[in-house]
């Protein structure tokens, strides 16, 4: 990964004040201040700010997803049946960069995306390199043969920090997951609380 992409990352963690992916080496782990000089004043927050601020969580999760496309889950998640914070969890784990991270294909969200950019995964065996692409119940996403022994793959592959979810099935030795299901929220290993409900609130009112 890149160092800028590395700032980033760690920009958003110190922003929000969280480790959002629970990695060892988050700044907030050390520092409990935002970004800037004397870090980010907080007063109690108002209702649109908590709101504003779960969407910020939700969205720097998955690597910081542009606004509009995120929006435009949204729309999409409220439009399905059902609870539309449970649907907006659903669509975001359907994506193909969240799925070959909790695969543990690769360390982190970020990683995933500039992978799966750079043409080293395929879908049922055709390539594909939209990070966003959605999948569907029973699609196998692999890892392409020449791309298994990148040091970044096999580092993540011996991650210890993290689980593979029930709704991901993965054969590690083929460098092959079946994506199974659409997790519900309690499903899925965030290592922060997610509010999807705040979101919904947010982009409804």
């Amino acid at each position: 990964m890149s160092g800028k992409r590395l700032q980033s990352k760690h920009k958003i963690d110190r922003r929000l004040g969280e480790n959002l992916w629970g990695r060892p080496k988050s700044p907030v782990n050390t520092r409990q201040t935002g970004p800037g000089m004397h870090g980010a004043r907080r007063g109690k927050p108002t209702d649109y700010g908590t709101q504003l601020r779960a969407k910020q969580k939700l969205r720097g999760y998955y690597g910081n997803i542009g606004e509009r496309q995120f929006r435009g889950y949204y729309h999409e998640a409220s439009r399905m049946k059902g609870d539309t914070g449970q649907n907006l969890i659903g669509l975001l784990e359907r994506r193909l960069d969240a799925v070959v991270y909790r695969a543990k294909f690769v360390p982190t969200v970020f990683a995933a995306r500039q992978f799966i950019n750079h043409n080293h995964v395929t879908v049922n065996g055709k390539r594909v390199n939209i990070p966003s692409y959605l999948l569907k119940e029973g699609d196998v996403v692999e890892v392409k043969e020449k791309s298994r022994q990148l040091p970044m793959v096999i580092a993540a592959v011996q991650l210890a920090e993290r689980e593979i979810p029930e709704y991901v099935s993965v054969d590690v030795a083929a460098f092959k997951a079946t994506y199974l299901r659409v997790p519900k929220l309690d499903e899925v290993p965030y290592a922060v609380q997610m509010e999807p409900h705040l979101v919904v609130e947010f982009y409804s009112r």
